[in-house]
């Protein structure tokens, strides 16, 4: 039971980030696209918990996450399209960009998206069920390591290939936009955006507990023995796989989730979120933060996008080599993250 105890700077920093600073944006104090920017952010890190729990703690370097992320997206951007469709043909709700390519009736596919409930539940179980499929096939083969990596990077790559195309009546290159909506409250009204960058605050304390507890159990000790001795774990008997594709399906139901809150605030899916370079921009992320602490994932997923955001205005087009600097740094240098080198510091000072 202990790893469900509360966390004070965890609560702490909840009722900062999501008690306080709404009540300053209804004040006035905070402006709507400040709350709107970091309410992104708390997306952000969902997912990077999600990679932190997989590759940090199990050792599954996965770089695809960021399909899994975008699925979630979609599907949320797919029932808002759908409570402000024109009319078809058939009398249908359609997608504007269905009625500019003469689509005469909605696609089979899109029907249980008319429902939020089912719509919520639907952004967590596809990428759930597709990272099931994939991970199957993948564990049972015992492929690992760099092989997993890249057979995760070209899954990515494939999907953002898919998405692509207009016969797959997702919006092609264009993906989702132009959302009015949803569950009837206007997304332009600061109101509503105030309620989304609480639930996304919401949703992400609640994620960290998730993953604090899973990581706090049995569960989380075995998954720490894969990493470190894999062969040791399955010549004692446990069932290795099972390990795997479990924390594999919630990592991608934890990106599936970020994906649901992230589209409404920002206005747009499109299958650039879901290509390769989305998906190594969350390992980054991960590594900056520190890897196998949770607390790094959120870290550096806040961190990195701050600065995401300060040089593309400043310094535009230097953002993929700063990037890239940004990884071989921590690779080299610190490879702990931040959290790792602060409570390496927090040891020392309390040693002396």
């Amino acid at each position: 039971m202990s790893a469900l105890r509360p966390h004070a700077p965890a609560l702490g920093l909840y009722l900062l980030f999501g008690v306080l600073v709404p009540l300053l944006n209804a004040m006035g104090l905070v402006a709507d696209t400040t709350l709107n920017l970091w309410g992104r952010y708390f997306c952000f890190a969902i997912v990077a918990l999600g990679v932190d729990l997989i590759w940090g703690f199990t050792g599954i370097l996965s770089l695809c996450q960021a399909f899994f992320f975008c699925l979630g997206g979609y599907a949320i951007g797919m029932h808002m399209l759908l409570k402000t469709g024109t009319k078809g043909v058939y009398g249908s709700a359609l997608p504007d960009f269905m009625v500019w390519n003469r689509v005469e009736e909605l696609p089979v596919f899109w029907e249980p998206f008319h429902s939020f409930p089912l719509t919520l539940l639907l952004g967590l179980m596809v990428p759930g069920i597709a990272a099931l499929i994939f991970g199957f096939f993948a564990f049972r083969s015992r492929i690992k390591g760099v092989y997993f990596a890249i057979i995760s990077q070209a899954l990515a790559l494939a999907m953002w290939l898919l998405f692509l195309r207009n016969e797959t009546m997702l919006g092609g290159t264009n993906g989702l936009t132009d959302f009015k909506t949803l569950l009837g409250f206007e997304l332009a009204d600061p109101g509503t955006k105030r309620g989304l960058y609480i639930a996304a605050c919401t949703a992400l304390l609640g994620a960290y507990y998730l993953c604090r507890y899973m990581v706090d159990s049995k569960l989380g000790k075995l998954l720490v023995a894969i990493r470190d001795g894999e062969h040791r774990l399955r010549f004692i008997g446990y069932r290795i796989t099972r390990y795997k594709l479990f924390v594999f399906v919630v990592a991608s139901a934890l990106a599936g989730l970020g994906g649901m809150l992230y589209v409404p605030q920002t206005g747009i899916i499109t299958p650039g979120r879901m290509d390769v370079q989305a998906s190594i921009e969350i390992v980054v992320w991960t590594a900056v933060g520190g890897r196998g602490t949770l607390v790094g994932a959120i870290v550096g997923a806040v961190l990195v996008n701050l600065l995401y955001s300060f040089l593309t205005g400043a310094f535009p087009g230097t953002w993929l080599y700063f990037l890239g600097a940004l990884f071989l740094g921590v690779v080299l240098f610190f490879p702990e993250g931040i959290v790792g080198v602060i409570g390496r510091w927090r040891r020392r000072g309390a040693a002396s």
